[in-house]
């Protein structure tokens, strides 16, 4: 069983998160409004994870408090926390909080980092990840940022080798010799960055050189 001290300001919030954890996984150790006295409080109590609810205008305060109070070395610590910016969730998690939660967690969510804490591994909800870790930006340079554009003949080849051409094959539509075709190629793989055909070809395609 997990015992759960609950901290949040409203007394409504905090028999609203009794509630949820109504279940024999949980146990409510206690429950405070805020936390000038709370190391005091735990230290009378058997307490796995500290639950804490709070305004998008504390954030700060909260890990200062924290932080003095030895709270997150000593105890699982989950903080529910709306419109807290990416870099104060990092702040966060480095300083030693598990989990970041937005207070609109579903109940679900909320028992399941709970107990992924209280084992002690670190825990964000999907819309905090995002915001922390965005998807990279294409590493592809455009056409124009190109440290040197491809030939007109280079951009035949290109579109040949999309279409699934062999050098023979390029060779005898372009009227060139083989020899001719592997030097386009080679210069192609060297302007693109590519190391083998088809990664040319993806390259050309993402930059908009070889029509679909």
């Amino acid at each position: 069983m997990i015992r759960v001290f609950i901290v949040a300001a409203s007394t409504l919030v905090r028999a609203g998160l009794q509630n949820v954890l109504a279940d024999s996984r949980f146990n409510i150790a206690g429950s405070a409004a805020n936390l000038e006295s709370l190391s005091e409080q735990l230290a009378d109590l058997e307490t796995d994870v500290v639950l804490i609810e709070t305004p998008a205008d504390g954030h700060e305060e909260l890990l200062d408090a924290l932080a003095v109070g030895d709270i997150m070395s000593d105890y699982a610590t989950i903080v529910l926390a709306d419109q807290a910016s990416p870099g104060w969730t990092a702040e966060a998690l480095r300083a030693g909080i598990r989990a970041v939660l937005p207070s609109d967690v579903s109940p679900e969510q909320l028992r399941a980092a709970l107990e992924a804490t209280a084992a002690g591994l670190v825990v964000m909800h999907p819309r905090e990840a995002s915001a922390a870790f965005p998807a990279p930006a294409a590493t592809a340079a455009p056409l124009s940022e190109l440290p040197e554009p491809l030939t007109r003949r280079e951009s035949e080849v290109l579109q040949m080798l999309a279409g699934g051409l062999a050098n023979k094959e390029i060779a005898a539509r372009l009227s060139i010799s083989d020899h001719t075709v592997k030097f386009h190629v080679a210069s192609i793989l060297g302007k693109l960055g590519a190391s083998t055909r088809t990664e040319a070809v993806s390259i050309g395609i993402r930059q908009g050189l070889v029509l679909l």
